[in-house]
């Protein structure tokens, strides 16, 4: 069982992500595994600015709902990236979260993502939750092909 407030586990989740998920299980191409490096990087570097804590002391409670759309608000807004950039560096994470929650399943209890306190979640899951980002764009008349949408 992971200890989920451990710095240790996200760092091992990490590794593991890179070594064997992407590498070896799905065989992705050096230019993929390449740009989840950077998402991640960049998500990491977002988290020590936010939290004000080095990478190598953040956990996976660390990485919740609020961060991931802090986060993508920070790409759109602070580093202008186009919401195409901006849906795939979202792809990356998520794939991540899956992987996480697939070898940590009581990381996927909660309603939210990598949440470890049920009563501060935000009541929605991975898939839902980046669903009114879109939702917000339609309803502020923002017009783009490359909305995310739920599966």
């Amino acid at each position: 069982m992971t200890d989920l407030n451990s710095p240790s586990a996200l760092a091992q989740l990490l590794q593991q992500f890179f070594l064997q998920r992407l590498s070896q299980q799905r065989n992705a191409s050096p230019r993929t595994v390449a740009a989840y490096r950077d998402t991640m990087r960049l998500l990491l570097q977002f988290a020590e600015q936010r939290l004000h804590r080095p990478p190598e002391r953040l956990t996976l409670c660390d990485i919740d709902a609020p961060l991931v759309l802090a986060f993508l608000n920070y790409l759109e807004v602070d580093r202008h990236s186009a919401i195409r950039s901006r849906n795939l560096r979202l792809a990356a994470v998520r794939a991540f979260l899956r992987y996480v929650a697939s070898k940590v399943p009581e990381s996927a209890r909660h309603d939210s993502i990598g949440s470890c306190d049920p009563d501060e979640a935000l009541r929605a899951t991975p898939d839902r939750l980046f669903v009114s980002r879109g939702d917000q764009r339609i309803a502020h008349g923002a017009r783009s092909r490359y909305l995310v949408r739920a599966t």
